[in-house]
């Protein structure tokens, strides 16, 4: 069992555009005041040269191509619609905006079991959609494989039943809390528990600010404290930037690299960055159209693979 991987899922994308049905609740999205056509080829080169920048790391990195005639505008962040584990199981999550349902295609096991991986059972809760609950992968859940212990934040896109009904079924302590951020003035939800919290094998990436309730925030504390995390906090400011939305992977010779986009990057502090530079090289992906539209940054575009192999 181990928490990091050296194989990444990423999807290139065919249609890319800030998704209408997901700007209702992730404050992340913006538009940019550019053609659809130069949209797209933006973010196909920032993709592109995401994929190389791993692959020269010695990170093994699977790419399927977006299917244009799905119309999915949000393809490119898969870790919301599927999920491998070690055990050889694949979930598959309810998604909260109907033109990002149509992402889940058989091409892509497909793709994953052509590379050699072995899928033993198929973990369906996307029926889950017909009641209007949603359970968004490993954008809702941060899953400590390790330690067994997985951590929700509550939001639309993150139904408590369900969240306890997967750590039931693949064996997870689970960790509910709620997190908030602040918009015109407001505390709202934040529409994914991947923008504010990073595990790694021994350290976690949280801002804390974004749990209100002094009890949740204390609790969550315990936890990674409980599982020897070396905690770095960051200010919803960074969190903004999305330094919250980082992955560690394994690359050549099983070094260590610590994931994230280049804004996350800028944000750090100096002593952040040291911190984190304990755990790994610190890697970072020019991604600005990709999280001005898209309201996801790195992580979200990596599916990590855990499964075995034949």
């Amino acid at each position: 069992m181990a928490q990091t991987t050296n194989t990444i899922l990423m999807i290139r994308p065919a249609v890319f555009r800030s998704n209408e049905e997901t700007a209702v609740n992730n404050y992340f999205q913006n538009s940019l005041n550019l053609s659809a056509e130069k949209v797209i080829d933006l973010a196909r080169q920032e993709f592109d040269a995401f994929v190389l920048q791993l692959r020269e790391k010695g990170v093994k990195v699977i790419v399927v191509d977006d299917d244009p005639a799905l119309d999915t505008p949000d393809s490119i962040f898969p870790n919301n619609w599927i999920s491998f584990h070690s055990n050889g199981s694949v979930a598959l999550y309810p998604m909260f905006a109907e033109n990002r349902r149509r992402e889940r295609r058989e091409e892509v096991l497909e793709a994953i079991e052509n590379e050699g991986f072995v899928i033993r059972e198929i973990m369906d809760y996307t029926e889950a959609e017909q009641e209007g609950v949603f359970l968004e992968g490993t954008g809702s859940m941060i899953l400590d494989r390790v330690n067994h212990t997985a951590y929700c934040a509550l939001s639309p896109r993150a139904d408590k039943d369900l969240f306890l009904e997967f750590c039931e079924d693949f064996d997870y302590y689970p960790i509910v809390f709620n997190a908030l951020q602040t918009v015109n003035q407001k505390r709202v939800s934040v529409y994914h528990t991947n923008v504010i919290l990073c595990l790694g094998d021994d350290f976690g990436v949280i801002c804390l600010s974004c749990i209100d309730d002094v009890q949740q925030r204390k609790m969550v504390v315990a936890q990674l404290n409980a599982d020897h995390k070396e905690i770095i906090d960051i200010t919803e400011e960074q969190m903004h930037q999305f330094a919250g939305n980082m992955l560690q992977v394994k690359g050549l010779g099983d070094r260590s690299f610590i994931v994230m986009s280049q804004s996350a990057m800028d944000s750090l502090t100096l002593e952040q960055k040291n911190t984190l530079q304990k755990h790994g090289e610190l890697l970072a992906a020019k991604l600005p159209t990709i999280e001005t539209c898209g309201g996801g940054s790195a992580r979200c575009m990596m599916a990590e693979v855990f499964l075995p192999k034949a």
